[in-house]
């Protein structure tokens, strides 16, 4: 990812500091603002497919994706709360997803050691 995504990853995480401090029940908000933001996905995803009869089509699958992404970017911030890199945090489960991938799919990932 690009440092401005992690620039703003960290900043986020400032900002909330000063805004909100750092007490536990803070910690404990951000952590549960990633199941916020993934409900929020999965209606928006509900919304592509026209299940709600009243509502109808409500979502597009680019809707869907920024949903998706302010479920990342949360989680990565929540990540950084609790005192660690959220970029070595993901670099670290992309490594286990590699290993976990059949050998022609993850010769493309690159590996951490």
């Amino acid at each position: 990812m690009a440092d401005a995504i992690w620039d703003t990853i960290r900043a986020s995480r400032r900002w909330l500091d000063e805004a909100n401090g750092t007490e536990l029940s803070e910690l404990t908000c951000r952590i549960l603002k990633v199941t916020e933001e993934s409900g929020e996905a999965a209606g928006a995803w509900i919304g592509t497919l026209g299940q709600n009869p009243r509502k109808g089509v409500t979502h597009t699958r680019a809707q869907v994706a920024e949903e998706l992404a302010d479920v990342a970017l949360t989680a990565l911030v929540a990540i950084e709360s609790l005192g660690l890199d959220a970029h070595s945090a993901l670099e670290k489960c992309a490594a286990k997803v590699a290993s976990r991938l059949p050998a022609p799919a993850a010769a493309s990932v690159p590996r951490q050691d």
